[in-house]
């Protein structure tokens, strides 16, 4: 990839980025549709029950029954809607969990781009879904909608803040924003090791910015109905749910990235026989999945909290830590130097 863009744009490189986006679009999509079926395949054997088991064996073709269910679906637009935002809100809620990938460095030599603060560009491209999530309240002309709409976005600022003064723990141990940067930093050791008590605020941060159980009070449906959700249907909500199964897969990379060492498979550096055959996209895209996982655990095992306890923890517990983890690990850089 970086050879084929290391020239002037032409055709040809317009070609090639326009291939890899459609096919990394279409492995997206595949995951997300098979990360809802785990998803509730999981709830299943946690509530001692089968979950999906009807449509295809092991109920492996549920999530494809939804789908065309929903695009088949009757689309009922309500009368006192704005319209052009009503529209738009979904793409503006599922464009960024697609983009946040082309940021992301799966290997050495795989990657879309390899910006000098990536790390920073993903922040900020991810937080661009709260923007179609508040569009989506709006527009409705639904009060139930509004306050979830409204609540997503306080959510997303308590939470955004500890998960990123979190991450900047890891970038005063990398020294770098670059992606790629931090974890060749991690050729030695993860920083998941040195940088615990970071990982488990960036976990938990993590979680409530992806919106999932016990942090998903924007859609509470015994208090909201469905939240920002309540007045859409068929392939528009189809896009909102997709997004945040999305989400899961990028978070894990981003989680991949800064703590877990990347495509480096031992956490102590060295290797085994047999290990440097596996490509390094390949480790990397194991572990990214793994993570990915761990709300679903989450989901089944937490009941949610209020919305009043959820800012309090943010305000009051994960950033106060955040900022002793960022403030311990300058000054251990500072001795180390």
């Amino acid at each position: 990839m970086p050879g084929v863009l290391a020239g002037p744009p032409n055709v040809t490189t317009f070609l090639w980025l326009t291939v890899a986006a459609l096919v990394l679009l279409s492995l997206i999509l595949l995951y997300a549709t098979y990360a809802i079926y785990v998803h509730r395949k999981l709830l299943g054997f946690m509530q001692s029950r089968l979950g999906p088991n009807r449509v295809g064996p092991y109920g492996l073709l549920q999530t494809i029954a939804d789908a065309v269910k929903l695009l088949a679906k009757e689309s009922i637009i309500p009368a006192q809607v704005d319209r052009p935002l009503y529209h738009l809100a979904p793409v503006i809620a599922f464009a960024p969990a697609f983009l946040v990938f082309l940021v992301l460095p799966w290997s050495s030599t795989l990657r879309f781009s390899d910006f000098a603060v990536g790390l920073l560009l993903y922040i900020a491209v991810s937080s661009l879904t709260t923007v179609g999530v508040l569009m989506g309240g709006w527009s409705s002309n639904n009060k139930w909608s509004l306050i979830g709409a409204m609540r997503s976005v306080a959510q997303m600022l308590a939470y955004e803040i500890p998960l990123i003064v979190s991450a900047l723990g890891v970038v005063v141990l990398a020294g770098s924003l670059n992606l790629t940067d931090i974890v060749e930093a991690q050729r030695k050791v993860w920083f998941v090791f040195p940088q615990i008590v970071g990982f488990l605020v960036f976990a938990v941060a993590a979680v409530a910015e992806l919106n999932r159980s016990p942090f998903d009070l924007s859609e509470a449906e015994s208090e909201l109905i469905g939240g920002y959700l309540t007045e859409y249907g068929g392939m528009r909500f189809a896009l909102f749910m997709l997004g945040e199964y999305v989400y899961l897969l990028a978070m894990g990379a981003l989680a991949t990235a800064l703590y877990f060492g990347g495509w480096y498979p031992l956490p102590i550096g060295g290797t085994l026989p047999g290990l440097d055959a596996v490509p390094g996209w390949i480790w990397f895209l194991l572990k990214a999945l793994l993570l990915s996982f761990v709300p679903f655990w989450f989901h089944a095992t937490f009941p949610r909290m209020r919305i009043d306890q959820l800012m309090v923890f943010s305000w009051k517990v994960l950033l106060p830590v955040s900022l002793l983890n960022l403030f311990a690990t300058i000054v251990y850089r500072a001795f180390a130097a």
